[in-house]
């Protein structure tokens, strides 16, 4: 482990640093997680996702991760308010599904831990930066449902929102105020972030013209059997 981890003790904390070991075992890892949307159905399960298919996913990826890294606000112990940071990531699960998704999902957890990474133990890197982030790919299994992109939105948001309640309880529970539960702490603390982000997201998603943009994106990302598909079981 001290391959990829460093422990670092700072007025009788302890937190690790990841290592230059660490940075390239994760970016292989995320590469590989992106990489096997490739060996996946296309979401007609007729053949696999086309190079404008997995373009369109790097591409949404890419969005959310620059977006990700504008920050309206930034708490002391982790967690910030970004611009639609969250949304690109279930986006792709609206576009393709819950296999492309979950894998992008993944991906972009890895990336947010080279990012801004904040490390006490295994555990703890698992559930905020594997588990949490990758929670956004269930946007992907409702793709096919009416109202799927808010659907999603809101699956993807509250699985990150678990894991990071789950995180904050089990181990941050000794920065709750005194007299504060860790769980009531848990719960307030994550939602003041993610359940501000979710506000502005959806304020943003209920303009028309944006709605209908959105659409109009998913429409042309899909290839041309899944897209009349798509249009005849939504007409």
């Amino acid at each position: 482990m001290g391959l990829f981890l460093e422990k670092v003790i700072e007025d009788g904390d302890v937190y690790y640093n990841i290592t230059k070991g660490g940075y390239a075992l994760v970016v292989v890892l995320a590469l590989i997680a992106f990489a096997t949307i490739s060996f996946f159905k296309n979401s007609d399960g007729k053949g696999k996702m086309s190079v404008k298919q997995i373009t369109v996913s790097a591409l949404c990826l890419a969005l959310a991760f620059v977006l990700s890294n504008i920050k309206l606000f930034k708490l002391p112990m982790g967690g910030s308010l970004t611009v639609f940071s969250m949304f690109f990531v279930t986006y792709i699960g609206y576009l393709y599904g819950p296999r492309v998704s979950l894998s992008a999902a993944f991906a972009y957890g890895l990336l947010q831990m080279i990012a801004d990474p904040y490390i006490i133990s295994v555990p703890q890197l698992l559930c905020d930066y594997i588990l949490a982030f990758g929670a956004l790919g269930l946007a992907g299994f409702f793709h096919n449902s009416k109202v799927g992109m808010l659907k999603g939105y809101f699956a993807g948001i509250f699985g990150r929102y678990v894991f990071s309640v789950l995180s904050g309880v089990i181990f941050f529970a000794d920065y709750a105020p005194e007299g504060s539960s860790a769980l009531g702490y848990s719960l307030t603390y994550n939602a003041s972030y993610i359940g501000a982000e979710a506000i502005l997201t959806i304020a943003v998603m209920a303009i028309p013209a944006v709605r209908v943009a959105l659409h109009r994106i998913k429409a042309e990302a899909l290839e041309k059997s899944v897209r009349k598909e798509h249009q005849a079981a939504n007409a």
